[in-house]
């Protein structure tokens, strides 16, 4: 079974006094659901229309595990602390080669 990723992106953080109330949940949550944080900050390097924003990539063991992270209720609190309107971002769940 391929692994599966979170693949998060932040095009911009326009409350950042949320984000370590948002972390102190979701990375527990994240965590507690077998996910394991492979890569977070910003980009050393960019190519082609990469931008100078936040990247975070999480592995898990498989696409049903990921998805059931996200919707866990652990991340959904960690969702409310962040808030509607504090974050731009991309969350995308891909499938490992």
């Amino acid at each position: 079974m391929p692994k599966a990723y979170w693949v998060v992106t932040y095009r911009s953080i326009k409350k950042p006094d949320v984000m370590p109330a948002y972390a102190k949940l979701a990375g527990p949550a994240i965590a507690a659901a077998g996910g394991r944080f492979l890569a977070r900050g910003v980009p050393v390097k960019m190519y082609e229309m990469g931008q100078m924003e936040r990247v975070v990539l999480i592995e898990f063991d498989s696409v049903a595990q990921a998805i059931a992270a996200h919707d866990s209720p652990g991340y959904k609190a960690a969702l409310e602390a962040l808030g509607s309107d504090s974050v731009e971002r991309d969350v995308r769940i891909v499938e490992g080669a």
